[in-house]
């Protein structure tokens, strides 16, 4: 164990270390490149607040309007049908959405029943195994000017859905419910 202590403590600085000597030995100007990323970074940055906005606000009329709730609602029965907890319903519908948002409500789930508890384990399974399938079409593929992403968005949710089974199966596999 004390070696893989070892290695996990030096492999960011060793990276951090090797890639510019390498650099250097290839002849490239480290600080030029790095300050021409840098400008490159800032500028992707700024093409992306307006998706990043519109998202946010789609996102809080969302749960604001109530619309979170109904879709609960009309759900839970298929839920109910397979097992899978109802608490946990808002965290697979929030987690396509926004990682904030879904580890907000992660974290409510974990406080309230507990971080070794089915629903704090399968909250936590759930926030590592799923991705925000929304927010990478909205803001990854608007700031480069991808406009067709229909097949994009039906291979993510079914990801999503996929990941979400997955990870019922698995909570209930490593520590029963």
């Amino acid at each position: 164990m004390k070696t893989l202590d070892l290695i996990s403590r030096w492999a960011i600085p060793m990276v951090l270390l090797i890639i510019p000597l390498i650099g250097l030995m290839r002849g490239v100007k480290l600080y030029e490149s790095f300050v021409t990323g840098a400008e490159q970074g800032f500028i992707t940055a700024i093409k992306i607040i307006p998706f990043m906005v519109s998202m946010l606000v789609a996102i809080g009329v969302f749960r604001a309007s109530g619309a979170m709730e109904l879709l609960i609602k009309a759900i839970s029965p298929i839920f109910d049908m397979v097992k899978i907890p109802p608490e946990i319903l808002p965290l697979a519908i929030m987690r396509p959405l926004s990682g904030g948002g879904a580890l907000g409500i992660a974290t409510e789930l974990i406080h309230s029943y507990g971080p070794d508890s089915f629903i704090g384990r399968l909250a936590s399974t759930m926030q590592g195994s799923t991705d925000t399938t929304f927010y990478v079409l909205t803001v990854y593929f608007g700031s480069v000017g991808v406009k067709k992403y229909r097949y994009a968005l039906s291979l993510g949710l079914i990801a999503d859905i996929t990941t979400l089974i997955t990870a019922v199966f698995i909570t209930n596999l490593m520590f029963g419910s």
